[in-house]
């Protein structure tokens, strides 16, 4: 039995498309790009077309009844994937075949394909689109299905045998299919816009690529001045790092806090900060990162609330922030745009972590993450963030998450929506009342595989904006509750 032939891959030139495919588009394959109006097929055709062209491997795009290319060119030319000096010197051809179709249907678009494929020899073809010539053969009787499938065998044939890779473009309304173009087809990337009360978000499923493992599922995806950009679901495998957590603990910065935490976070854990309004839990993050900065460890925060220059102006250690950012050794990231996906937030952070080599990082807060969230995400969070805190921990990194909990004094809860048992380690802050007044006390509620204090201990913000454990709570009962009693001075 002989070796198997690698199939040789093309980059698509769309950031997060070539995992989700596999590792790119085969070389020679018959695609199809399909969707509804609005999808993004056309701006995604474009940017694989200049993406691969080249003088050794031009790309030649034919519009059929669609928008003529002086049209189609002045909207896309304002997206930064576009070259005009590829344009004007043929790397990449424009080819409008309106008038073949409208004389002679399927036969005479084709012919005028195959002549242009002999002439050009381009190593990318895209036809755009091609459903609407379908739709008028379609009518003509009830050999139109047998004229589609003909058509679409002689075109996939002619074009493969012409040793190009070739983009069909589809405009397909929610549920309809083409049986003689899915058989046919190599590889079907269908884009979808998710519409959910304001909002309105974009994805991406490739349902079929031949000869290689594609990410299943929806994909977030997001069209700016850049182009098309795609956010998979799910980090490579390769990146995980397997590691045992015990081995090393990384210090919050707080000596009290990390004997109660046995010996301080364990490396790649996530732990989550549960407590009311002005608890301390922004204080205790900053803290968190300041100390890591101290032994060399660098690291991100991701806010959701303020813009960078709010925030490094409100937090208690913005002067330190500042001089980390200024030397390279801390980003802060702000993550507040229409329409939020978890996979966005998580590229972001991913490359942020991967620019600084950083170990640690803040999401500040989980609350903010959720209001940023587009609706139809929403429903899923617990989910998404499963995958997100699974993902970081991979890269090694040790993640710290606040989330807002109001005091309620007739259930214990750690978190909204049931998000605690996520994360890896748990810390409460909570008000009490002891004496007249307003105290702070906190408490590690969960350390995963590993022993840690049970006590309630009271703390304070200090003046220079860190945390400051203090003694245990000992000898009151309800503190949890809203009304403790019995106190013994002496503990703790």
């Amino acid at each position: 039995m002989s070796d198997s032939v690698p199939i040789r891959k093309l980059s698509t030139g769309v950031p997060g498309l070539d995992e989700v495919l596999g590792g790119g588009i085969p070389e020679f394959s018959f695609n199809l790009i399909g969707g509804g109006p609005g999808c993004g097929k056309t701006t995604m055709a474009h940017q694989i077309a200049f993406a691969n062209a080249s003088p050794e491997r031009r790309a030649v795009y034919f519009s059929i009844i669609g928008e003529p290319p002086i049209k189609m060119l002045r909207y896309q030319q304002q997206y930064d994937f576009f070259d005009a000096a590829k344009v004007g010197d043929g790397t990449v051809r424009f080819i409008h075949l309106g008038q073949q179709a409208l004389e002679g249907g399927m036969g005479k678009v084709l012919e005028a394909i195959v002549q242009e494929i002999e002439k050009s020899a381009p190593s990318i073809v895209v036809v755009d689109s091609f459903r609407s010539i379908m739709r008028s053969t379609l009518t003509t009787g009830p050999g139109g299905e047998r004229e589609l499938s003909d058509f679409m065998q002689r075109l996939a044939l002619t074009l493969t045998s012409y040793e190009a890779t070739t983009f069909l473009i589809g405009e397909y309304a929610d549920g309809e299919h083409d049986s003689a173009v899915f058989t046919v087809a190599d590889g079907l990337i269908w884009l979808f816009q998710a519409i959910d009360r304001n909002s309105v978000v974009r994805k991406l499923q490739v349902m079929k690529m031949r000869g290689q493992g594609q990410i299943p599922g929806l994909h977030t995806a997001r069209i700016t001045g850049a182009g098309y950009s795609v956010f998979p679901r799910l980090l490579k495998p390769a990146e995980l790092i397997a590691r045992h957590p015990l081995e090393h603990r990384l210090s919050t910065g707080v000596p009290s806090l990390d004997e109660m935490l046995g010996g301080g976070i364990p490396s790649g854990y996530s732990m989550l900060i549960a407590g009311p309004s002005g608890s301390g839990k922004t204080v205790l993050s900053n803290q968190f990162i300041v100390e890591g900065a101290s032994r060399g460890e660098n690291g991100i925060v991701a806010i959701f609330e303020k813009r960078p220059n709010d925030y490094l102006q409100t937090t208690p250690r913005g002067q330190e922030f500042e001089r980390l950012v200024r030397e390279k050794r801390l980003e802060v990231l702000y993550l507040r745009p229409l329409d939020l996906s978890i996979d966005e937030t998580l590229l972001e952070i991913q490359n942020a972590v991967k620019r600084l080599g950083a170990r640690r990082a803040v999401i500040d807060s989980l609350s903010g993450l959720e209001l940023a969230l587009a609706p139809t995400f929403r429903e899923d969070f617990r989910e998404s963030l499963y995958r997100m805190m699974g993902a970081l921990a991979g890269l090694g990194v040790t993640v710290l998450a606040t989330v807002e909990m109001a005091d309620s004094y007739n259930d214990l809860r750690f978190s909204p929506q049931g998000i605690a048992f996520l994360t890896d380690a748990i810390i409460i802050q909570r008000y009490v009342e002891l004496d007249g007044q307003l105290k702070r006390a906190m408490a590690v509620v969960k350390v995963r595989s590993s022993q840690h204090s049970k006590d309630l201990r009271e703390y304070e913000i200090s003046s220079d904006g860190g945390i400051a454990v203090g003694r245990a709570l000992k000898g009151f009962k309800g503190l949890l509750t809203g009304t403790p009693s019995g106190e013994d001075r002496g503990g703790g």
